[in-house]
């Protein structure tokens, strides 16, 4: 079923913004947001979590990773996009619009609070689904289940306000459209390990459930 929705995905896009410019965009995109928070911490996370995949999940994804803006019709190209930051996050209509409607189309939004981004985004992502609310996923999910097994959910990467980590979810018509990492901090793990200073360990158990995120939505 989602290998059927991902190719009537990429039909939809390839309808929007034509073919040739589609194919040359397989690789997960940063989601550029406005009102003040940034978006663009954690330079060298998605390169190296696209490296990993290629690795270790046989992926064919571009490393130069794009930034994409909420508002753009460029969002269409990519199957999954990444959000993180610390602080505020503000979407006008015209963002609420166009990522909702990329969601029901088909793509999939990574969000993964950096700390400080919980109470902003909550709040922007009712207004993209009013009619959906965050739920924590068990531990028996697939997310958790792919090429690496992570029978307790999330791994601790950063411990911040030492808070037990969580996923949660948005639920459309039984379709997960959205992942949430909270009390996590994947991206900073995903990071050069001498930016944050973490053992090669938690390094690797960040890029272990990135590519589970990544093979959950590319692979199924």
């Amino acid at each position: 079923m989602r290998v059927r929705r991902l190719v009537l995905f990429f039909v939809i896009a390839a309808g929007l913004l034509g073919f040739t410019r589609l194919s040359a965009q397989n690789t997960i995109a940063l989601l550029k947001y406005g009102g003040g928070g940034d978006w663009y911490a954690n330079p060298t996370s998605l390169t190296n979590l696209i490296n990993f995949c290629n690795k270790n999940l046989n992926t064919d994804l571009y490393a130069d990773y794009p930034t994409v803006e909420v508002a753009s019709s460029e969002l269409f190209l990519y199957p999954m996009v990444h959000l993180t930051g610390h602080g505020n996050v503000v979407f006008s209509s015209d963002e609420v619009k166009n990522l909702r409607s990329y969601l029901l189309a088909g793509g999939f939004l990574h969000i993964d609070d950096n700390y400080g981004l919980d109470k902003y985004i909550r709040r922007e992502m009712k207004k993209v689904f009013p009619e959906a609310d965050f739920v924590e996923l068990p531990f028996t999910h697939p997310i958790y289940h792919q090429k690496f097994d992570f029978p307790n959910g999330l791994p601790k990467i950063h411990e911040h306000d030492n808070k037990t980590p969580q996923g949660f979810g948005l639920f459309i018509e039984g379709r997960l459209v959205c992942f949430y990492s909270y009390e996590c901090d994947l991206g900073d793990g995903w990071e050069d390990t001498e930016v944050h200073s973490d053992s090669r360990e938690k390094h690797e158990q960040a890029l272990k459930m990135g590519a589970n995120i990544v093979q959950f939505v590319f692979m199924q």
